[in-house]
């Protein structure tokens, strides 16, 4: 058997490769923190989002609750609450605009963009705020445009 000696040379360049491997392996690893990092951070901006909307209608004195009950007919719609409905209809699209952005770039998880689909066709289909979103329509993405009215509408008839 024929044995060669290798090199100091060759030996400090494998040692160099193996740094620069592990080095991209830790790159890596980083970047997957960061992304999740980021991914939890849009999540509790969002939460934040509807906490202040929630808020905003504590310190006017409305609930919530009521308003949501309002949007879906489950309760008349009292007249204090009609300002409360249209600002919260305004904030939502702004929101879901948002959503779809950062659904785009890779910023929110797959379940997470599932539950705001169901979310933005609840929206689409409180016909009391379909004014809002006739107004707003020009001012949203023309693709989520496109995708919210796939959904099947509801108000048509109405």
């Amino acid at each position: 058997m024929n044995m060669k000696k290798v090199s100091l040379d060759t030996w400090i360049q494998l040692i160099g490769m193996l740094g620069v491997l592990g080095g991209l392996v830790f790159v890596g690893l980083e970047m997957q923190q960061a992304h999740r990092i980021a991914l939890a951070s849009q999540q509790t901006a969002r939460a934040e989002l509807f906490l202040d909307q929630v808020n905003s209608m504590t310190e006017a004195g409305v609930s919530f609750q009521d308003a949501l009950m309002m949007s879906n007919g489950s309760q008349p719609i009292d007249s204090e609450y009609e300002a409360a409905l249209d600002n919260a209809a305004h904030a939502t699209w702004w929101i879901y605009e948002n959503d779809f952005i950062q659904y785009q770039l890779g910023l929110m998880d797959e379940s997470v963009w599932q539950a705001k689909l169901n979310a933005m066709a609840f929206s689409y289909n409180v016909c009391i705020n379909r004014e809002v979103y006739d107004f707003r329509k020009g001012m949203l993405d023309p693709e989520l445009i496109d995708l919210i009215e796939q959904f099947p509408d509801e108000c048509a008839d109405q």
